[in-house]
């Protein structure tokens, strides 16, 4: 008899799975009134953060912005032209102290952007105090914002702020010039792909999701998921499967689409998931079975159903779940360049994810 296994609650456990995968990520920002921080959180996260959030103060002169189901929370810090700055620190480092001790390590800050603007040329005494403070408990990177003309400002900031992993230069927004030459924006993905880099390996998903910056750096993070799937592939057929017990595969290749989707900053749905199952298997009903899948699954590669014969190894598992995972996340690449990073109506993903199905098995 064919073995099934009940679709519902397949996907259940891949959405609660993926959610908890991605975690938290908590990114300061400091910097002084003007320097831009809202605009580059707009410029870098997907759904205006600086604008939709909200807001809940932590200390007088720091609040921290979130959004349900967003996998970012921004710690933004004021005050630094205060007289009373040195009382500010102290309250911060002593907030960051207490969170890094608890186990929870979504409530710990895991990284500090540290603005200062280009066009002042000059690094302030309590922003170098500052960034010795900040570095104690986290990597902190020098943000220069409103970048138009470095004249070895960088090289200065970076000597100033020894203890930064390292300094980019940015400009969240277009610019138009007197004569009108336009500046485009520059720098947003270099910041991401360096938060990236020191940020702990674990958080690199919700960095992912939550960044609209960089595709390139949403694609690879997904990859790495393809990778880890079709290796537990490989092992499901370690002892060849037959075609009726096909279906252990399947929890492995749903775990798979709902990582890349939660990865990519999308907010996958069971009715969402459900539909990517049954395109890419052609099962429809409440039950998946093993031969109708792997019958609809060796469709994507050519000539594998010819050497197969009646059972799957692992080579080919893990084949399957390779080429299902990489199409789905050229799906999602091609549809979040289009929509400019942001996460685009689940719809429009479902539509092109079924084109490229269907170009595939007709190839």
């Amino acid at each position: 008899m064919t073995p099934s296994k009940d679709l519902a609650a397949i996907v259940t456990t891949a959405l609660e799975e993926a959610m908890r995968a991605r975690g938290r990520l908590n990114v300061l920002i400091a910097g002084r009134t003007g320097v831009g921080k809202s605009t580059l959180v707009n410029a870098v996260f997907q759904g205006r953060l600086a604008e939709t959030g909200q807001g809940r103060p932590v200390t007088t002169t720091t609040r921290e912005i979130t959004k349900e189901g967003f996998p970012l929370a921004i710690w933004d810090t004021r005050g630094l032209e205060l007289g009373a700055f040195q009382q500010a620190v102290d309250a911060l480092v002593a907030l960051i102290a207490e969170r890094a001790k608890t186990a929870d390590a979504r409530q710990h800050i895991h990284v500090a952007w540290l603005c200062i603007h280009e066009d002042s040329r000059r690094v302030q005494d309590v922003e170098i105090a500052l960034h010795h403070a900040l570095a104690t408990y986290m990597p902190v990177v020098g943000v220069i914002t409103k970048a138009r003309a470095d004249q070895g400002f960088r090289a200065e900031v970076q000597r100033l702020l020894p203890d930064a992993r390292n300094v980019v230069r940015v400009r969240a927004l277009e610019e138009v010039l007197d004569g009108g030459h336009t500046l485009p924006p520059m720098g947003l993905t270099d910041l991401v792909e360096l938060t990236a880099e020191v940020i702990p390996e674990g958080l690199r998903r919700a960095l992912a999701a939550a960044q609209k910056a960089s595709v390139e750096q949403k694609r690879r993070v997904a990859h790495g998921i393809v990778g880890v799937s079709a290796t537990a592939a490989a092992a499901a057929g370690a002892t060849p499967i037959p075609f009726s017990d096909a279906v252990l595969l399947v929890p492995i290749q749903i775990s798979m689409l709902a990582g890349i989707s939660s990865a990519f900053g999308l907010e996958p749905s069971a009715a969402f998931l459900s539909v990517l199952v049954a395109a890419a298997t052609g099962s429809t009903g409440a039950t998946l079975g093993g031969r109708a899948i792997v019958g609809a699954l060796l469709k994507l590669i050519p000539g594998a159903g010819t050497i197969v014969g009646g059972v799957v190894s692992g080579a080919t598992a893990a084949a399957l779940t390779t080429t299902l995972g990489e199409l789905y996340t050229a799906t999602l690449v091609a549809v979040f360049r289009e929509s400019h990073g942001e996460a685009p109506d689940v719809r429009v993903v479902e539509r092109e994810f079924k084109r490229r199905l269907g170009l595939r098995t007709r190839s």
